[in-house]
C-alpha cells in the first residue's frame, strides 16, 4: 500500500494527487500529533482551525472514494516521522509519499523516511526562486522581485508596462480612517467544534486564547473559503487599499480580505485570488491602487518571503544580530497592559486568533524590538497566536523585517 501523508496545511482538494481514485492501492493519512501543536504555544483557535480543516478534507476525499486513515489527537501520537516509521516497519505501508512540506523543521524530518516527494502545486515559484532572482547581491529588495514577477505573470500589465504607468501605488494607501466610518460586515461562519475543543482538553492541550468552539468563524473548507474571497472582492476590496494601514478601535477587520488562513492551509490558490482582484480592477468595479496593493501582497511579498525563508534556512532561526535576550512580558500572552493600542492588538489576537500587518509590524513587533525581546521568544509567539502563521511566512516577518535579527 503506498501512504500519502497530507499535513494540516495541504488541504488543496485541486492536487493531481487526487485525479485518481486508488483505493486498492493509495491510502492517504492524516496525523494530528502532539508534537504539530505544541513546538510553540498554541492558540485554541488555531488549534481548531487546522483540525477542523483536516477533519472535513478526509470526510470530503473518503466520501469521494479515496482511502483515508485519519489519526486523531485523542490517540496522542507523539510526532509525525515516528508514527511513519512505525507503519512501514508493521507492513501496512510499503511506500510513502508526501508533498514539499513548507517548514524546513519538517522537511528535515521526513525527508530521510519517505520514498518520494512531489510539488503542493501552491505557490507561484519554487522554493529557490528567489535564491536565483538575488544572486551575487548583498540584500534582498521585494520591490525588484515583485516587479519581475509582474512582468513573467503579465498580472496588471498593459503590455510591457504596468498597468496605470506605476508599479506602486503605496503613496495613495496611507489614508486616515474616516470619522465615524464603519466597515462592512465580515463573513464568518458559525462551525459547531465543540467535541473538538473538548478532545484537545482531554488530550492535555493547553488552552490560549478564546476558543470560539461553539460557533467557529474560519472557513474550513474550499467551498468556504471561496465564498469568503468572493465577499471580499465585491464588499472590501475597492476600500482595502486606502486604509490597509489604518488601525480603528472596536474594528478588527476592516477592509482586510481575511484570507490569509484559507491561503496558507492551501484551501485557495494564490492564483485565482489574484485573478479575482485582476478581474474587479480590469472590469471598473474597484480602483487601481486597492488591486495592485492587495496583488502585491500575494504575488510580491508572500512569495518573496518564501524565498527569504529557504535561501536562508537552517541559519535564520539562530539570527539575532542584536543579541537581544529579554524574556516577552507576560501581558503579549493576556493583553493586560496599560498601553492602549497594545492591548487593543494583543487583545484583538486572543479573541480572534488575527490581527492586520501593521499590528503585528508596527504595534506589537515594534515594541518587542525596542524591549529586546529574544528573536526566539517573539518567533513562538508570532506563529501560536495567529491562525494564519507557519514558520516559512513567519520567521522572515518576525526575525526579519520586525527585529532587524538578521
Amino acid at each position: 500500500m503506498i501512504g500519502r501523508l497530507i499535513l494540516g496545511d495541504q488541504l488543496n482538494p485541486q492536487h493531481s494527487w487526487f485525479y485518481k481514485i486508488e483505493p486498492d492501492t493509495v491510502c492517504y493519512y492524516f496525523i494530528e500529533s502532539v508534537e504539530e501543536l505544541t513546538y510553540a504555544p498554541h492558540h485554541r483557535q488555531k488549534m481548531l482551525g487546522f483540525l477542523g480543516a483536516m477533519r472535513q478534507f478526509a470526510s470530503q476525499l473518503a466520501q469521494a472514494g479515496h482511502r483515508v486513515r485519519y489519526q486523531e489527537i485523542a490517540k496522542k501520537i507523539s510526532d509525525i516521522p515516528s508514527f511513519l516509521v512505525a507503519e512501514k516497519t508493521a507492513g501496512r505501508v510499503s511506500r510513502w509519499e508526501i508533498q514539499e512540506p513548507d517548514e524546513y523543521r519538517l522537511d528535515q524530518a521526513l525527508s530521510p523516511i519517505v520514498d518520494h516527494v512531489v510539488s503542493s502545486e501552491h505557490f507561484l515559484t519554487d522554493r529557490h526562486a528567489v535564491a536565483r532572482h538575488f544572486k551575487g547581491k548583498k540584500t534582498y529588495l521585494m520591490e525588484s522581485f515583485y516587479r519581475q514577477m509582474r512582468k513573467d505573470s503579465g498580472i496588471l500589465m498593459d503590455g510591457d508596462q504596468p498597468c496605470g504607468g506605476k508599479w506602486n501605488y503605496d503613496a495613495d494607501n496611507r489614508q486616515p480612517w474616516p470619522k465615524g466610518h464603519q466597515a462592512p460586515t465580515s463573513p464568518f461562519f458559525s462551525h459547531d467544534l465543540s467535541e473538538l475543543d473538548l478532545e484537545l482538553d482531554e488530550a492535555g492541550l493547553a488552552r490560549w486564547g478564546e476558543s470560539r468552539a461553539d460557533a467557529f468563524p474560519w472557513p474550513l473548507c474550499r467551498e468556504e473559503a471561496m465564498e469568503v474571497l468572493e465577499a471580499f472582492v465585491a464588499q472590501r476590496l475597492s476600500h482595502f487599499g486606502p486604509y490597509q494601514d489604518a488601525l480603528v478601535e472596536h474594528q478588527p477587520f476592516l477592509y482586510h480580505s481575511l484570507l490569509s488562513f484559507a491561503l496558507n492551509t492551501k484551501m485557495l490558490h494564490p492564483q485565482e485570488v489574484i485573478e479575482a482582484a485582476e478581474a474587479a480592477y480590469r472590469s471598473s468595479q474597484v480602483p487601481l491602487n486597492s488591486a495592485e496593493g492587495f496583488i502585491r501582497q500575494i504575488l510580491g511579498w508572500r512569495e518573496f518571503v518564501r524565498g527569504i525563508y529557504w535561501a536562508e534556512m537552517p541559519g535564520y532561526g539562530d539570527e539575532n544580530f542584536f543579541d537581544h535576550q529579554a524574556t516577552l512580558p507576560t501581558w503579549f500572552y493576556t493583553g493586560k497592559t496599560k498601553m492602549r493600542c497594545v492591548a487593543q492588538a494583543v487583545q484583538q489576537s486572543l479573541n480572534h486568533a488575527y490581527a492586520h500587518h501593521i499590528q503585528r509590524l508596527m504595534v506589537t513587533g515594534n515594541l518587542a524590538l525596542l524591549l529586546g525581546s529574544d528573536p526566539n521568544e517573539v518567533d513562538k509567539w508570532y506563529l501560536g497566536i495567529y491562525i494564519d502563521a507557519l514558520e516559512w511566512v513567519e520567521q522572515p516577518n518576525t526575525r526579519g523585517m520586525s527585529q532587524y535579527a538578521d
